[in-house]
């Protein structure tokens, strides 16, 4: 069977390429999956989506009239995907429900303490010989709180640094977490979280009970001296509020792998263009604000797992088994 793989990195090519040999030919496209890029799509039964794919009425109407029959996302996050419309068309999807959780717990706190010890600023700076330390003064970690929204997996594994930093730990989930337990996290209101903790990190899918989760609301109640850290979903934050309070003078950093808007931007190279979204531009200007482009899951590690289950996924499709990724089974 030819698979078409949209959306794949340079780094990512070979993991998949070398995943399918002796199994199925893949076709990778560094192009993503869009209205306008879903007719390429014509005669693959099969095709393989990143997390920026759009998979909206229209897409699937034109991947379902090419004969596309199932959809292997590369990626735990489906929001992006319209299911009701996808399982009246006959069309399967599958995601990664699975990979890594260290890979972005890791990268959360890399966003953390480049914030907080003011790494880019310092970085650039020595660039160009400066090597004074005016406006990089940040703060021990230690004894400070730690706020975890969203405890699974991820938020775990996040919960484990911070106890490791010897910080005091406060969650808040619909469910608690025995292993965030043992670590001494106490489970509270997002509120009062907001309110006490120093540092602010959200793992929490986004669903529409979770869609600017935090808003102007929550922002006003974080500290002034705060750290927020957004490496699950753009959605997640109302990033208008955000760049107002930001623009006021307050937090002493944040730190965002993801953005609401980030479709059409985020792994893409659009240095030579001029980007249209003031918000984004607005945010990137800021000292004490890191944005990177959605790269927390990307380790070796992880995308070899994420690569491992998408095979998975396809060999159970073609078997005409239905396993745990399944979102909407073969009809």
């Amino acid at each position: 069977m030819d698979i078409l793989a949209f959306g794949v990195q340079a780094d990512e090519r070979p993991l998949i390429e070398a995943a399918f040999v002796g199994q199925h030919d893949v076709r990778c496209l560094d192009v993503f999956l869009t209205e306008d890029t879903a007719p390429i799509a014509a005669g693959y039964e099969v095709i393989s989506t990143s997390v920026n794919a759009v998979l909206d009425r229209s897409v699937l109407q034109t991947l379902a009239v090419g004969g596309t029959h199932m959809i292997a996302q590369r990626s735990t996050g489906f929001n992006n995907i319209d299911l009701e419309v996808a399982e009246r068309l006959g069309i399967t999807v599958a995601r990664v429900s699975y990979y890594s959780p260290h890979s972005v717990a890791e990268f959360a706190w890399t966003l953390a303490m480049a914030v907080n010890r003011r790494i880019v600023r310092a970085s650039n700076r020595t660039r160009d010989f400066d090597f004074r330390l005016d406006g990089l003064m940040g703060r021990d970690l230690r004894g400070r709180t730690a706020g975890v929204l969203g405890t699974g997996k991820i938020g775990e594994a996040f919960t484990r640094i911070a106890h490791g930093f010897g910080m005091n730990l406060l969650g808040w989930d619909a469910a608690e977490n025995p292993a965030c337990l043992e670590l001494g996290m106490k489970y509270v209101e997002k509120d009062e979280l907001l309110a006490d903790a120093d540092v602010v990190s959200l793992h929490v899918p986004l669903l529409p009970s979770t869609h600017h989760l935090i808003d102007r609301a929550a922002l006003k109640l974080m500290k002034d001296d705060a750290i927020l850290v957004n490496s699950s979903r753009g959605g997640l934050v109302d990033t208008e509020a955000l760049v107002s309070e930001v623009r006021a003078g307050r937090f002493a950093g944040v730190g965002l792998d993801v953005y609401e808007a980030e479709a059409g931007l985020f792994f893409l190279d659009k240095s030579l263009e001029v980007v249209e979204d003031d918000t984004l531009a607005r945010l990137v200007t800021f000292p004490n604000v890191v944005v990177t482009s959605h790269q927390a899951y990307y380790t070796r590690d992880a995308v070899g797992q994420i690569v491992a289950a998408t095979v998975r996924n396809v060999a159970d499709y073609v078997a005409g088994h239905r396993n745990e990724n399944v979102l909407v089974p073969r009809g």
